[in-house]
């Protein structure tokens, strides 16, 4: 009998479920270990179901799913889980370090239902990470990128695929809080060696996340676009095609 025969409603279930980062932990055990003490003291009451929802948010909101991440040269994928919220050309922040030179700025909202996990949208080393205090209005928001508390990374590539970025480029990413989210998390510092798809951080409870591409260089993905972090490319660097247009269907 095949494997497939003996997988069973609950080897399905458990196959869905995402395990919780370890972040997480330090919000899940006190609403658990509160959940539990209510159900014992107050069982089926009100509160008890309104805490053990919350335990159950927290687990759901932490979740850190396993991702499938394209490896080749010259790929960059999603940092983030949420909608492409804008795509435009600006001067990248002056605390990036990047120059005078417009670079494509992708930019991704996650809700509060999003996957929170952020990853590496390119392997190399992180030249910079800068931290920047703000204020915390809606990430959703143009002027948030500006305005809002963010971490800045910048990770540079030795090396390129064949081409002008053959010797190396710079990435850049920037982690922005928003109106709920009042925690940026970094797992890396400046110096680190970090892979593509790799977890180097997450935000807590809802946000946005900015890429700046390459100057020159555009993207594959379109303004509304759902984005899975550490799988969806969203940009080739070695290849010449023009951005792509798309609609709404």
């Amino acid at each position: 009998m095949s494997q497939s025969a003996n997988h069973s409603l609950i080897d399905t279930i458990r196959d869905n479920l995402a395990p919780v980062h370890s972040d997480g932990y330090k919000f899940l055990i006190p609403a658990a270990l509160l959940a539990a003490f209510l159900w014992f003291m107050l069982p089926f009451s009100l509160l008890a179901y309104l805490v053990l929802l919350v335990a159950v948010y927290i687990a759901y909101f932490f979740r850190d799913p396993p991702r499938v991440t394209p490896l080749r040269e010259g790929l960059v994928i999603s940092p983030a889980d949420g909608r492409v919220s804008s795509i435009e050309r600006i001067k990248p922040p002056a605390e990036l370090g990047l120059g005078a030179d417009e670079r494509l700025r992708i930019s991704i909202f996650l809700s509060v239902f999003d996957v929170h996990i952020n990853r590496a949208p390119v392997a190399g080393r992180l030249s910079k990470s800068i931290y920047v205090p703000g204020a915390f209005m809606n990430a959703a928001l143009d002027k948030a990128s500006e305005e809002n508390e963010r971490r800045s990374i910048v990770i540079s590539s030795q090396a390129g695929p064949p081409g002008p970025l053959a010797s190396g480029y710079d990435v850049a990413v920037v982690q922005i809080a928003g109106l709920i989210a009042r925690r940026i998390v970094t797992f890396v510092k400046e110096g680190d060696q970090i892979g593509k798809g790799e977890r180097f951080g997450l935000i807590r409870f809802g946000s946005r996340v900015d890429v700046f591409l390459p100057p020159g260089h555009g993207c594959l993905v379109a303004v509304g676009q759902r984005a899975v972090g550490g799988e969806t490319v969203l940009a080739d660097l070695a290849s010449p095609e023009a951005e792509r247009e798309a609609r709404v269907v």
